[in-house]
Protein backbone atom coordinates (compact mmCIF):
# COMPACT_ATOMS: atom_id res chain seq x y z
CA UNK A 1 0.00 0.00 0.00
CA UNK A 2 1.27 3.46 -0.94
CA UNK A 3 0.19 6.92 0.17
CA UNK A 4 0.38 10.16 -1.81
CA UNK A 5 -0.28 13.31 0.20
CA UNK A 6 -0.71 16.68 -1.47
CA UNK A 7 -0.17 19.64 0.81
CA UNK A 8 -2.30 22.77 0.70
CA UNK A 9 -4.72 24.94 2.63
CA UNK A 10 -8.48 24.47 2.56
CA UNK A 11 -10.73 27.36 1.62
CA UNK A 12 -11.64 29.30 -1.51
CA UNK A 13 -9.07 32.02 -0.82
CA UNK A 14 -6.24 29.48 -1.22
CA UNK A 15 -7.54 27.44 -4.17
CA UNK A 16 -5.39 28.88 -6.94
CA UNK A 17 -2.32 29.86 -4.91
CA UNK A 18 1.13 28.40 -5.31
CA UNK A 19 0.98 27.10 -1.74
CA UNK A 20 -1.82 24.74 -2.85
CA UNK A 21 0.15 23.00 -5.58
CA UNK A 22 -0.11 19.67 -3.72
CA UNK A 23 -3.91 19.84 -3.83
CA UNK A 24 -3.85 20.97 -7.47
CA UNK A 25 -1.66 18.05 -8.56
CA UNK A 26 -3.95 15.52 -6.86
CA UNK A 27 -7.07 17.19 -8.27
CA UNK A 28 -5.65 17.07 -11.79
CA UNK A 29 -4.51 13.46 -11.45
CA UNK A 30 -7.85 12.30 -10.04
CA UNK A 31 -10.00 13.82 -12.80
CA UNK A 32 -12.27 11.13 -14.26
CA UNK A 33 -10.44 8.45 -12.21
CA UNK A 34 -11.63 8.67 -8.62
CA UNK A 35 -13.26 11.01 -6.11
CA UNK A 36 -12.08 12.27 -2.75
CA UNK A 37 -14.32 11.78 0.27
CA UNK A 38 -14.10 13.71 3.52
CA UNK A 39 -12.84 11.51 6.35
CA UNK A 40 -13.36 13.76 9.37
CA UNK A 41 -11.65 11.42 11.83
CA UNK A 42 -8.54 11.41 9.61
CA UNK A 43 -8.61 15.20 9.10
CA UNK A 44 -8.41 14.76 5.34
CA UNK A 45 -10.09 14.18 2.03
CA UNK A 46 -9.16 10.62 1.04
CA UNK A 47 -9.37 8.62 -2.18
CA UNK A 48 -8.34 5.00 -2.52
CA UNK A 49 -7.63 3.33 -5.85
CA UNK A 50 -5.47 0.62 -7.38
CA UNK A 51 -2.53 1.38 -9.62
CA UNK A 52 -0.69 -1.55 -11.19
CA UNK A 53 -2.40 -3.91 -8.73
CA UNK A 54 -1.26 -1.89 -5.69
CA UNK A 55 -3.60 -0.02 -3.37
CA UNK A 56 -2.78 3.71 -3.39
CA UNK A 57 -4.28 6.20 -0.96
CA UNK A 58 -4.43 9.83 -2.06
CA UNK A 59 -4.80 12.44 0.68
CA UNK A 60 -5.56 16.15 0.91
CA UNK A 61 -5.40 17.23 4.58
CA UNK A 62 -8.16 19.46 5.95
CA UNK A 63 -5.73 20.89 8.45
CA UNK A 64 -3.94 24.04 7.50
CA UNK A 65 -0.47 23.66 6.00
CA UNK A 66 1.42 24.04 9.27
CA UNK A 67 -0.50 21.05 10.75
CA UNK A 68 -0.18 18.70 7.77
CA UNK A 69 1.81 16.22 9.84
CA UNK A 70 -1.15 15.74 12.21
CA UNK A 71 -3.30 14.42 9.37
CA UNK A 72 -0.47 12.35 7.93
CA UNK A 73 0.20 10.68 11.29
CA UNK A 74 -3.51 9.81 11.70
CA UNK A 75 -3.62 8.28 8.22
CA UNK A 76 -0.35 6.38 8.66
CA UNK A 77 -1.63 4.87 11.90
CA UNK A 78 -5.10 4.07 10.56
CA UNK A 79 -3.90 2.37 7.36
CA UNK A 80 -0.63 1.02 8.87
CA UNK A 81 1.53 2.75 6.25
CA UNK A 82 5.31 2.81 6.51
CA UNK A 83 7.15 6.11 6.01
CA UNK A 84 8.98 4.54 3.03
CA UNK A 85 5.65 4.20 1.20
CA UNK A 86 4.76 7.89 1.29
CA UNK A 87 5.13 10.54 -1.40
CA UNK A 88 4.60 14.19 -0.37
CA UNK A 89 3.70 16.78 -3.02
CA UNK A 90 4.19 20.42 -2.02
CA UNK A 91 5.37 23.81 -3.18
CA UNK A 92 8.94 24.98 -2.69
CA UNK A 93 9.48 28.72 -3.01
CA UNK A 94 13.21 28.13 -3.54
CA UNK A 95 12.47 26.35 -6.83
CA UNK A 96 11.54 28.11 -10.05
CA UNK A 97 7.86 27.87 -11.00
CA UNK A 98 7.19 24.77 -13.09
CA UNK A 99 10.28 22.87 -11.91
CA UNK A 100 9.93 19.64 -9.96
CA UNK A 101 12.32 17.75 -7.74
CA UNK A 102 12.20 14.35 -6.10
CA UNK A 103 14.10 14.10 -2.86
CA UNK A 104 14.35 11.32 -0.32
CA UNK A 105 15.91 13.20 2.59
CA UNK A 106 16.46 16.78 3.67
CA UNK A 107 15.43 19.59 5.92
CA UNK A 108 12.11 21.41 5.80
CA UNK A 109 13.86 24.42 4.28
CA UNK A 110 11.46 26.73 6.08
CA UNK A 111 8.33 24.99 4.74
CA UNK A 112 5.86 24.75 7.64
CA UNK A 113 3.97 21.77 6.21
CA UNK A 114 7.19 19.78 5.89
CA UNK A 115 8.27 20.89 9.38
CA UNK A 116 4.99 19.50 10.71
CA UNK A 117 5.47 16.21 8.87
CA UNK A 118 9.07 15.81 10.08
CA UNK A 119 7.92 16.53 13.64
CA UNK A 120 5.08 13.98 13.45
CA UNK A 121 6.95 11.15 11.74
CA UNK A 122 10.27 11.82 13.53
CA UNK A 123 12.36 11.65 10.35
CA UNK A 124 13.25 13.74 7.31
CA UNK A 125 13.62 10.59 5.17
CA UNK A 126 10.54 10.47 2.97
CA UNK A 127 9.87 11.10 -0.69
Amino acid sequence: MKLVIGLGNIGKEYERTRHNVGFMVLDEYSKDKFEFKLETKLKAFVAITNIFNEKVIFVKPTTFMNLSGDALRLIMNYYKIDINDILVIYDDLDMPTGKTRLRVKGSAGGHNGIKSIISNVQTDCFK
